[in-house]
């Protein structure tokens, strides 16, 4: 061993000088991997035979006889549930509310009800020009603000913007309801 590099092996003298050469320890020779092993010796410690897959027992169980998990068949079983309260499922509305596709109070049933988010963004966007109230059936406010806009060189805008913010997060009041006072959904 070297004593500079310990656990390296002495260079053995050939007799000619200034050409060491090396000794390698004899190792055993093992099959180099994808090859096959020797006779008589399993691949990777599997068993050497295998029962073929449509033999070998389910789950490695033998069958007992018995249903599986100790239960009755499924036709067999009682009912899971609670017993009906008398009415049928989902004939009301809950909370209240009117069933799905029902006419809100004070509209016509051909007529589609106004939209608080509708008036809003009409508001913000073209209030200007009183869109959002043309949209809800005033007419008159709606060509009020139309005239201040223009006598005001576009400065009437801001009515129509703030109006808009007021019909989108307004619950009562004026600016939750129509021209005719049907309330916004």
């Amino acid at each position: 061993m070297s004593e500079q590099y310990p656990g390296t092996p002495e260079p053995a003298n050939d007799g000619a000088e200034g050409t060491p050469s090396f000794e390698t320890p004899a190792t055993p020779a093992t099959p180099a991997e994808g090859q096959p092993p020797a006779d008589g010796q399993a691949p990777f410690g599997q068993p050497e035979a295998q029962v073929p897959y449509g033999e070998q027992e389910p789950y490695g169980q033998a069958p007992t006889g018995q249903a599986p998990y100790g239960q009755a068949p499924y036709a067999d079983q009682a009912p899971y549930g609670q017993a009906p309260y008398g009415q049928a499922p989902y004939a009301q509305a809950p909370y209240g509310q009117a069933p799905y596709g029902a006419v809100p109070p004070g509209y016509a049933p051909g007529e589609a009800p106004k939209t608080k988010l509708a008036a809003g963004l009409l508001g913000i966007f073209l209030g200007g020009f009183g869109v959002h109230r043309f949209y809800l059936g005033d007419t008159k406010m709606g060509l009020i603000q139309i005239g201040v806009t223009i006598v005001t060189c576009g400065l009437g805008h801001i009515w129509g913007f703030v109006e808009g913010i007021l019909y989108l997060t307004a619950t009562e009041g004026t600016y939750s309801v129509d021209a005719k006072g049907r309330k916004l959904v």
